[in-house]
């Protein structure tokens, strides 16, 4: 084979593969759309495949002519399909079986649902004869309320044995974790690895206070960004940080100074966030079974006699 016939055969390859790299490009966007191309580089390879058609034009070269008016239809598919690409419509349910799944709620214990700073201070206040008050903590933070040398007391009570028993409920919580638990997937999560041995006494106390949760939806963990919610309501801010989903900053005196793009002072503002103008409608039901359960009884045992 001659020179100049080995050279347009390396050359119809060349421009082959140079031309045909967007296919593949274009079924995967057809697909999964094109999120991860840059609209710079598509136009600017645009613009190089134009200015090649035109030097094609100007020295009669049918090679770089074709292959080029083929790359250019290949790369404006790929712009347009790019800007205009949806993604499809989730396919309808089966007869039976429940639609989107309903969003997630993880729901922190300590400060959030039990009142374990209130146990806390009373065993501090016991073991070292001062006097600190939750006020106090608010007016000036939690470091400032604790004198350095009595630090290692405070850090050490959460590790003894019955810290963790009896727990007084945050006012409204049981209430209103059982109202969400009507709309979202509810869970406890609990950065129990903190304080290893409190496990026993946290699976019982959600289990008195919190039995309509299932064992399932309880969570101990150390770092909160395993958890697979769309919001997090927790005291400590540190927890959203690599959260991916919406981080709710649940009042305490500890946070109490601390700036927060979502914050709720009390139960009844974490529903008004996450219901919304829902609240008093989801109340209402969840009252109307309440009392709906009794009567229900009552029947039923009028029925049996």
């Amino acid at each position: 084979m001659s020179t100049p016939a080995i050279t347009a055969v390396v050359g119809t390859i060349a421009a082959i593969c140079t031309t045909g790299a967007f296919v593949p490009q274009i079924l995967k966007i057809r697909k999964q759309g094109g999120e991860d191309l840059s609209y710079t580089t598509l136009s600017v390879y645009l613009f190089g495949v134009l200015l090649w058609l035109a030097y094609g034009i100007i020295f009669h070269a049918p090679a770089v002519i074709w292959a080029n008016v083929v790359a250019a239809v290949l790369v404006s598919m790929s712009l347009l399909m790019k800007a205009t690409w949806k993604a499809a419509a989730p396919a309808a349910p089966a007869p039976g079986v429940s639609g989107a799944r309903r969003l997630r709620v993880a729901v922190d214990m300590d400060e959030v649902i039990a009142d374990a700073l209130a146990r806390h201070l009373s065993l501090y206040n016991r073991a070292t004869g001062e006097s600190l008050t939750p006020q106090r903590i608010t007016e000036v933070g939690l470091e400032a309320a604790i004198p350095e040398k009595l630090r290692p007391v405070l850090e050490r009570l959460p590790h003894e044995d019955g810290f963790f028993d009896d727990l007084e409920l945050i006012p409204d919580a049981q209430e209103a974790v059982r109202a969400l638990s009507q709309e979202f997937d509810v869970f406890i999560t609990s950065a129990a690895m903190e304080v290893p041995r409190s496990f026993d006494a946290k699976f019982r106390w959600l289990g008195e206070n919190f039995p309509f949760i299932p064992t399932s939806n309880l969570v101990f963990c150390g770092d909160k960004q395993v958890i697979d919610a769309d919001y997090l309501v927790d005291d400590r801010s540190r927890h959203f940080r690599r959260f991916r989903g919406t981080g709710i900053l649940f009042t305490a005196p500890h946070n109490a100074r601390e700036k927060a793009p979502l914050r709720a002072n009390d139960w009844n503002e974490v529903l008004a966030i996450l219901c919304g103008n829902r609240q008093s409608e989801i109340r209402d039901r969840h009252s109307a079974k309440a009392k709906a359960a009794p009567a229900l009884e009552q029947g039923m045992l009028a029925a049996s006699n």
